[in-house]
């Protein structure tokens, strides 16, 4: 399916991180886009947006909805072919109190309620959910027990509860419905894409919110004493939008992509790479810290053992294949992608 001027698509949580970067390439290849925010008033977090708006004239409509209200999708989803549902809850460990109500609900009754406008929406032909690698693995030390230690899209997260990373069991179990409510239909078809953390420039102001936290506390010193060995498997949020769009033009696309390069990039890397560019950078640790002082300060920093034990130290190749050869994408250097995240939150912090 390719873009004529006629095809509405829809973004939900336009305003994202990885929904800002959506609308903007949906809007390049000449769609007409409908995208829900949780406030068209909410001005710093829209104002991209409206940016767009100004760029492509009559092409972006943005409508404003909640994913706990039943009902709120149905007018940004009138017409569309296809729903990118990008829009999900998420907050850092430390800010959940109750991870059902904050987290696990949140997910879960959102992507009921867009699967629910999906069923009163005659014209949707295709959902492109934004799931994780959250939701093919719990902790890391899971991936160990995996055919060669590899990471495939082969596999279910069944390690995480609502207790043990609410977040990856919330994104699991709302995958899960998804797939379930594709299979007793005929009429549309699905395509879930599951990134790793994802990086890169951001569009929009940073919230509170996503993968953007961790970084943060690199840059701002939290680590100056030294790296622990933490590592992430990543992807740039510019191929995390280009994935979306082919996975809803690829007829064949089918089932789930893992986002990911095919190495991991540890905290220490990481710093290494904008080290270089940035040598004046004084908070940047220089150092690796060894794993003991991570396992005896860890929970002071909010860092169960238990979660020191499945993660610390471990490494694992990821196999992204699919999406190389079937939404042909190419992943660029992470040490570009660290070096543009980091210099667009620079700017962003002088900009404040």
């Amino acid at each position: 399916m390719g873009a004529d001027g006629s095809t509405a698509v829809l973004v939900t949580g336009g305003s994202g991180f990885v929904g800002s970067h959506l609308v903007e390439r949906l809007l390049e290849r000449g769609y007409r886009v409908h995208a829900t925010v949780r406030s068209t008033a909410a001005s710093a977090k829209v104002r991209p947006l409206r940016e767009m708006q100004e760029a492509h004239p009559g092409r972006l409509h943005l409508f404003e909805a909640d994913l706990l209200a039943e009902g709120s999708f149905d007018e940004a989803m009138t017409g569309c072919r296809v729903v990118f549902h990008v829009a999900s809850p998420f907050l850092m460990p430390e800010k959940i109190k109750d991870g059902r109500r904050d987290v696990v609900d949140p997910a879960l009754l959102g992507t009921r309620n867009v699967l629910a406008a999906i069923e009163r929406t005659p014209t949707v032909e295709k959902l492109v959910l934004t799931s994780t690698v959250g939701a093919v693995f719990g902790d890391y030390a899971d991936v160990l027990a995996m055919d060669d230690a590899v990471l495939s899209e082969r596999c279910f997260n069944t390690t995480s509860t609502v207790e043990n990373n609410p977040y990856h069991y919330a994104k699991t179990v709302a995958e899960r419905a998804a797939w379930d409510a594709e299979a007793a239909q005929g009429r549309w078809r699905m395509v879930s894409v599951n990134p790793g953390l994802v990086l890169g420039p951001s569009l929009t102001p940073a919230s509170e919110s996503g993968s953007l936290f961790l970084l943060e506390e690199l840059f701002k010193g939290y680590f100056f004493y030294g790296a622990p060995d933490f590592s992430f498997t990543t992807v740039d949020v510019r191929e995390v939008a280009d994935a979306h769009i082919a996975a809803a033009e690829n007829p064949d696309a089918q089932g789930r992509y893992i986002l990911a390069a095919p190495t991991m990039t540890s905290f220490h890397e990481m710093s290494r790479m904008i080290r270089a560019r940035h040598p004046r950078d004084l908070r940047l640790p220089r150092t690796a810290l060894p794993h003991w002082p991570v396992r005896v300060l860890g929970p002071a920093f909010g860092l169960s053992q238990d979660y020191i034990r499945k993660h610390l130290g471990i490494r694992f190749r990821v196999d992204s294949s699919r999406s190389v050869n079937e939404l042909g994408i190419t992943y660029r250097p992470i040490e570009e992608t660290v070096l543009d995240h980091y210099e667009a939150w620079r700017s962003q912090r002088t900009a404040k």
